[in-house]
């Protein structure tokens, strides 16, 4: 098996039994032996920061092609995160859970995991905030703050509850904040 496809293994396993999962469990069905893994990854600690950190580096590649699709307005841009998650939910995928996870699982500030945790969500701040700028909604740093809270929330319910009501209420929520934003910044709330 490649890196690449045991890290996508691996990466659906997390999704499946979350950080606590033992690597016995990560492992399963993936033909490969721990034992196999030690030249490579040292622990699993060591292989749960390689697939969060491949894991981060898709979702910035999916995020850079959102940012360049010139058939999606702004605000489609801005919302098209509850879409994707709505479609990982119907095949039994929660990855963008695992970094908020990850946060609580590693609190320590100076874990590697904990700290690319925090890098991924600064880069899912930054995303909105720069769609927010360029739709010249003010006050962008606090509006991009309480979109961000209100995905962050989504991803710790599905969590839990694996529901797909969380997502449309998320997505609502998210609209609501955008369009108020954008109500201010025309006067109508003046």
């Amino acid at each position: 098996m490649q890196r690449e496809a045991l890290l996508d293994h691996v990466l659906i396993q997390l999704e499946q039994y979350g950080l606590a999962a033992t690597l016995p469990e990560l492992l399963q069905d993936s033909g490969i032996n721990e034992s196999d893994l030690h030249p490579f990854w040292p622990d699993r600690d060591a292989l749960i920061f390689d697939c969060l950190r491949h894991h981060g580096q898709q979702i910035d590649i999916w995020q850079r092609q959102v940012m360049l699709d010139e058939e999606l307005s702004i605000e489609q841009k801005l919302l098209a995160r509850y879409d994707q998650l709505a479609m990982r939910l119907e095949k039994n995928r929660f990855p963008g859970c695992l970094f908020v996870a990850a946060c609580s699982a590693y609190p320590d500030e100076h874990s590697q995991i904990h700290q690319l945790s925090q890098r991924q969500k600064q880069s899912s701040f930054d995303y909105s905030r720069t769609l927010l700028r360029e739709l010249d909604i003010e006050d962008s740093e606090l509006v991009a703050k309480q979109m961000e809270l209100i995905l962050e929330g989504c991803l710790s319910r599905l969590m839990v509850n694996h529901h797909a009501d969380d997502i449309i209420t998320a997505k609502l929520l998210a609209e609501d904040i955008l369009k108020i934003a954008q109500c201010r910044k025309n006067g109508a709330l003046s």
